[in-house]
């Protein structure tokens, strides 16, 4: 009964055709774990309330290798990536869109953890996923699963987050141990049998909109930084607010098992990816009230700072553990790829 529902272990070309498979998977797959109101009337758009406050719109695509790490998968990625991109420009999370590119041959079963992991994902975060799309390629011209999802969220009128505002004497934080997330993806795909990592991948709102609530102005700019890590997500603020950054090597948290994997890859921390962790620069008054806020909450609950905004044009330095200092700069190449 469940093979006549499917139409199939796996994925076929005619899963993608629009006809009676394509309504199968959908109804017998998709609609069963997403059962959002909008989304179940399979209308060519979801007709949406106007939220109050200014709209904010996010599109991201997910290629991740291999599709399920420890801490989570592709589909995990996918909702919580999206939603932190809403987050970081101090938007209220609302919906989510679901675009699935499959691979002919994917395991119908994989497929649908997959989806699954999505539903439970949206569900704990409070987002609704109201609209998707989906396509088949032919085998060997895709790796399985690709998912593309646009997000869209509300941002209230009094939120103001931005280079524009990043000033010389501003504190930079970051909420969390960096790096876990690249390198748990890396070691999952080369089997490297490493052990203590896993990914950091989480929801981020809970914790963003309440602090942008409770300090207010003092935030200035919040960003998460995934691909090409913590070093080139200052270096881009650096670059956009024409400023100059010093970072301290020793406040930054890197947590003992990814500091170690790293230096025997060697990898630098610095340019791995993370998706569950946010930099944030706050009005140096504002600091103490900043970490005691965050260290609350078990996603942020070891923040730190880890440096300030100097004047400048542009650059990025760290005061290494040894009392030198060494420039940082954009990650050149692909460290990593397929990691997000």
């Amino acid at each position: 009964m469940e093979k006549e529902v499917r139409g199939a272990d796996k994925i076929t070309l005619a899963h993608g055709d629009g006809g009676e498979l394509t309504h199968k998977l959908i109804s017998g797959l998709i609609l069963k774990h997403l059962q959002y109101e909008p989304l179940q009337a399979l209308s060519d758009a979801a007709l949406l309330p106007p939220p109050v406050g200014r709209i904010a719109v996010t599109t991201d695509s997910f290629v991740v290798k291999p599709l399920f790490f420890p801490g989570g998968n592709i589909g995990t990625l996918a909702v919580n990536g999206t939603i932190n991109d809403l987050a970081v420009s101090g938007a209220k999370p609302l919906y989510l869109t679901l675009g699935l590119i499959l691979e002919e041959g994917l395991s119908y079963d994989t497929l649908e953890k997959v989806i699954s992991a999505v539903a439970l994902a949206a569900q704990e975060a409070g987002v609704a996923i109201v609209a998707g799309d989906t396509k088949v390629v032919e085998h060997g011209h895709g790796d399985q699963i690709y998912i593309n999802t646009t997000g869209i969220g509300v941002v209230e009128d009094n939120i103001d987050l931005g280079p524009h505002k990043v000033k010389p004497g501003d504190a930079i934080i970051i909420s969390g141990p960096v790096g876990d997330h690249g390198l748990t993806v890396l070691a999952a795909r080369e089997n490297f049998g490493l052990q203590g990592l896993k990914s950091d991948c989480a929801a981020l709102h809970k914790v963003i909109l309440p602090f942008l609530k409770t300090l207010g102005p003092a935030v200035k700019w919040l960003r998460d930084p995934t691909r090409g890590g913590l070093a080139t997500t200052l270096k881009e603020l650096a670059t956009s607010a024409q400023v100059n950054i010093y970072v301290n090597e020793e406040d930054i948290p890197i947590r003992q098992e990814v500091q170690g994997a790293a230096e025997i890859l060697g990898l630098d921390p610095l340019y791995l990816a993370n998706e569950g962790k946010f930099c944030a620069v706050v009005e140096k008054s504002a600091v103490d009230q900043a970490l005691l806020f965050l260290r609350q909450y078990p996603l942020s609950k070891e923040a730190a700072l880890i440096g300030e905004v100097r004047e400048g044009s542009g650059h990025v330095y760290l005061r290494t553990s040894l009392g030198a200092t060494r420039e940082l700069y954009y990650l050149t190449g692909l460290q990593l790829p397929r990691i997000c």
